[in-house]
């Protein structure tokens, strides 16, 4: 996700692979497997500020927010916003089993719709990626 994304944005402000990776100071060949996805991508945040400089990715966008989740996302991460949040942390092996088609305990269930109840839309949540 994060490579195609990359390579999309790239490829819109018309920039080559050399070109884009001599302004971020990465080695072509090394870059190309990022953008295909055999290499893992970076989660520095100077890193990843200094790719959407290049690419004119402005911080606190939703493409911002899609490009550091999917950083994190493709190198095996929680991104650090899900990580600080408690709440979140607590019901991530519910969701993780309830994706992989494992059903959740009747007390797992009902703490995820009693935290359900209790929150804010997410759309209300700040610093919450909408897609």
């Amino acid at each position: 996700m994060f490579g195609a994304f990359i390579k999309e944005k790239r490829l819109l402000a018309d920039l080559s692979l050399r070109e884009f990776c001599r302004q971020l100071g990465e080695d072509a060949s090394n870059w190309s497997k990022i953008e295909r996805e055999k290499l893992m991508p970076p989660r520095d945040e100077k890193k990843l500020e200094k790719i959407a400089y290049i690419l004119k990715i402005q911080k606190n966008t939703e493409d911002w927010q899609k490009m550091v989740d999917w950083a994190y996302i493709d190198s095996g991460s929680i991104p650090h916003y899900v990580q600080s949040d408690k709440e979140i942390m607590k019901a991530l092996p519910i969701f993780f089993r309830t994706i992989e088609s494992v059903k959740p305990s009747y007390d797992e269930l009902k703490e995820l719709v009693e935290n359900l109840k209790k929150e804010e839309p997410l759309a209300k949540v700040p610093n919450a990626p909408c897609y």
